[in-house]
């Protein structure tokens, strides 16, 4: 049984609305509680069914996750009472950031420097939620619209299941570039993990 086959086997009773479903809890659950690697479940909710439509609803869920994750995750901090401590130690780490206003949300989506993004929003001062929101959402679309456009290009020219290899290859070492970069830049500003 491949990939695909065993997630239709989970969700094929409720179709593309059950993959849906479970890209949105996946990353609403990376926004807002630990990462869920959820590139490489967006992979396979695309093998799933690659239709452009259902590839561009794919990236809706993604967008309303991430946004519904992130914001919920900031109300919460906005609500509770934050030690000066964990906020002067919050400001000192943004500082260090080679991009430290709201754009470093965009920046986040390729290079994941800020975890929990919600809190770092309630905590930073300085920086506008919507403006965050607004990198948010480009980030997303970006980031998974190319992620789209690769897997497109793969399933023209490959089987599907050799499609879906190179894809998850290829989010996988995006993915481990992206850990590296992060962890580089960290290491340079001086910031212990």
């Amino acid at each position: 049984m491949n990939i695909s086959e065993f997630i239709y086997s989970i969700f094929g009773d409720y179709g593309d609305v059950g993959v849906l479903f479970c890209i949105f809890l996946i990353f609403l659950i990376d926004a807002l509680i630990f990462p869920a690697l959820p590139e490489v479940f967006f992979i396979l909710g695309y093998d799933y069914n690659h239709s452009p439509i259902f590839g561009c609803l794919l990236i809706l869920m993604a967008v309303l996750a991430e946004l519904v994750g992130i914001f919920s995750l900031y109300y919460v901090v906005k609500h509770v009472r934050i030690p000066k401590k964990i906020s002067r130690i919050v400001e000192k780490y943004v500082g260090f950031l080679l991009v430290n206003d709201e754009r470093v949300m965009l920046i986040n989506r390729v290079a994941p420097m800020i975890p929990f993004a919600g809190a770092f929003i309630a905590i930073v001062e300085t920086w506008d939620p919507k403006k965050c929101a607004f990198y948010i959402v480009i980030g997303c679309v970006l980031k998974y619209g190319l992620i789209l456009l690769a897997s497109s290009f793969f399933y023209a020219y490959f089987s599907g299941d050799m499609a879906l290899k190179v894809t998850m290859t290829l989010v996988i070492v995006i993915l481990g570039i992206s850990l590296v970069a992060s962890y580089y830049r960290k290491k340079k500003a001086g910031i212990e993990e």
